[in-house]
């Protein structure tokens, strides 16, 4: 009796080692993802910060002034141009409706908007591209006028 224990004994080295690199595979494979999770919602909070904090700068700022894009940068440094949409609005009190395309004075209304920007996951085996979604803000206009104000510079 006590040689069939030390048999299935001797069977059953280098078991655990197994058991622990298919457990450990796959712990580590979700700890990765639930840290991917983590990074992807880190990222949708800072394009909502960026587009409030570039909606914030263009109320203030001359249109179109480069320092929008230069400061949403400062959270986003990955952010391209392409991805950065800005919309000077006039509001017809008449129709109701908001039109694109004013010049400083009649601007009523700054949009920001940061679109089509895309974070790759680092997850191995399942990476994935996913694209942000949109995220907006609206401000209505204050200076447009960059001269006195040192954030635009």
């Amino acid at each position: 009796m006590m040689k069939d224990l030390q048999q299935f004994a001797e069977k059953q080295n280098g078991a655990a080692a197994v058991e622990f690199a298919l457990i450990a595979t796959a712990f580590f494979m979700l700890l990765l993802g639930v840290v991917e999770i983590g990074r992807v919602l880190f990222t949708w909070n800072a394009a909502a910060e960026a587009a409030r904090y570039g909606a914030r700068v263009a109320v203030v700022c001359n249109m179109n002034d480069d320092a929008i894009r230069d400061r949403m940068r400062r959270i986003m440094p990955n952010l391209a141009d392409a991805n950065v949409d800005i919309k000077y609005m006039a509001f017809d009190k008449a129709t109701k409706k908001m039109s694109e395309g004013c010049i400083p004075a009649t601007c009523d209304f700054i949009k920001v908007s940061i679109t089509n920007f895309q974070i790759t996951t680092h997850i191995p085996v399942v990476s994935a591209v996913l694209t942000v979604p949109t995220f907006a803000t609206t401000l209505p206009r204050e200076s447009l006028d960059s001269t006195i104000n040192p954030i635009c510079s």
